[in-house]
């Protein structure tokens, strides 16, 4: 008998949440260079060098925040119509690589995966447009332009965009949602509170923003309609949580929660954004803890799989074997068994979605492409972690390496 989780775990929720930001690895935009790329390029990645307002919170789906020209002033617009059915096709594979916003700012870094592309069974890129450092792109929406942040831009992402599409190569926008320090600063009236009204902050400092924030969620629905007009193929939203409610930080406080659940407030995002994407013609998807596949109730994080999964297109849980404890699913040492860990978790998110009715390729794992402890992860570990999915009933995937450097699991990716 397989031996469950304990749900609402919090020394394994921060494990989890290390592993879903890409580090800040410096990097360079090669400004005037071509992205093209030849099947036979080398496949080694060269070294490259919201205003503020009032202190009140948004009610759910509110669009009257207060604030001065931030987030406050933004209004929910209507979906568009016009769904194009080959992207939202539910049994499309997708096999992705994800890119941090410092490679994807980088045009010899670029080169450099869209050749392991044109080599390998990879067939999409995972591009971050929007962390925790703000937008990663030039956006044309005012209200988008004033919470951009200043970590640098993608140059050229049109021209990135048709080189991927040319290539074969789906590209992907990832949106950090809710832990957005950069709208945190500008828009403190939007933040995550503390009992004494202060903005509440989390163990490295940082500022989240109110997942219940009409205006916070419309911001981000707005980041992700105009990267869909750009070229992008499909919308992957992330940190689509709370923050741990770790006993030694403040408390949090949600003005405006009106009695919504955590994993209530999750969905109406999740639900809203898949109509205003999905009327574009692409998919919404959004990543999971992986503890959520097989803890039957919601984490503390409001992760809970009935309640989102219904409302996303695609769940991506992030079952990295390194973030599980010894003894998981009886498997004593879970980082040197990857198949097993992947194989339950994936299976039992299977179960999950046919007991929902969910069909198609819904479930995309995260998979682990870094070494975390022993022992040290190559192309074998990856290879079984691909293996455990397929066995799972899924085909598709996506490598998770922080600084988006994958030349060691070539030989994993193969056709």
């Amino acid at each position: 008998m397989l031996r469950p989780f304990l749900p609402c775990s919090i020394a394994l929720l921060v494990l989890l949440a290390a592993a879903c930001t890409g580090s800040a690895e410096s990097g360079s935009a090669d400004s005037g260079l071509s992205y093209a790329s030849t099947a036979d390029s080398a496949v080694s990645a060269p070294a490259d060098s919201l205003g503020a307002g009032d202190a009140t919170g948004a009610a759910p789906g509110s669009s009257d925040a207060s604030g001065t020209g931030g987030l406050g002033s933004l209004q929910a617009r209507q979906p568009a119509g016009g769904a194009s059915a080959s992207l939202l096709d539910s049994t499309a594979v997708v096999r992705a690589l994800y890119v941090n916003r410092w490679a994807a700012q980088s045009r010899n870094r670029m080169r450099s995966l869209i050749a392991m592309a044109d080599t390998t069974v990879v067939n999409a890129f995972v591009l971050d447009m929007k962390d925790e450092f703000g937008l990663n792109f030039a956006a044309e929406d005012s209200t988008l332009r004033r919470n951009a942040g200043d970590a640098g831009r993608v140059p050229r992402l049109g021209e990135l965009l048709d080189t991927l599409k040319a290539h074969d190569i789906m590209p992907i926008a990832r949106i950090v949602v809710f832990k957005d320090s950069v709208a945190a600063r500008l828009n403190p009236q939007e933040t995550i509170r503390t009992p004494d009204g202060s903005t509440w902050r989390d163990e490295k400092g940082v500022a989240w923003v109110s997942p219940y924030s009409g205006a916070v969620r419309e911001y981000n629905i707005r980041v992700a309609e105009e990267l869909v007009r750009l070229g992008f193929s499909e919308i992957q939203f992330d940190y689509v949580r709370f923050p741990e409610p770790y006993s030694r930080l403040a408390t949090q406080v949600f003005p405006g929660a009106n009695g919504v659940s955590k994993p209530d407030a999750i969905a109406e995002f999740l639900e809203a954004a898949r109509k205003r994407v999905n009327a574009l013609g692409v998919r919404s998807t959004a990543d999971v803890f992986g503890l959520t596949t097989t803890v039957n109730g919601p984490l503390e994080v409001g992760q809970h799989w009935e309640k989102l999964a219904p409302y996303a297109d695609v769940l991506l849980p992030m079952v990295y074997p390194s973030h599980y404890p010894p003894g998981s699913f009886n498997i004593s040492r879970p980082n040197a068994d990857p198949y097993g860990i992947v194989k339950t978790a994936i299976t039992r998110a299977r179960e999950r979605n046919e007991a929902l009715g969910l069909g198609g390729e819904r479930v995309r794992a995260y998979l682990q492409a870094f070494s975390l402890g022993q022992p040290p992860y190559g192309a074998n570990e990856v290879a079984e972690q691909i293996r455990a999915v397929h066995d799972s009933g899924f085909n598709a995937w996506v490598l998770w390496h922080p600084g988006s450097r994958y030349d060691i699991f070539v030989e994993a990716l193969l056709p």
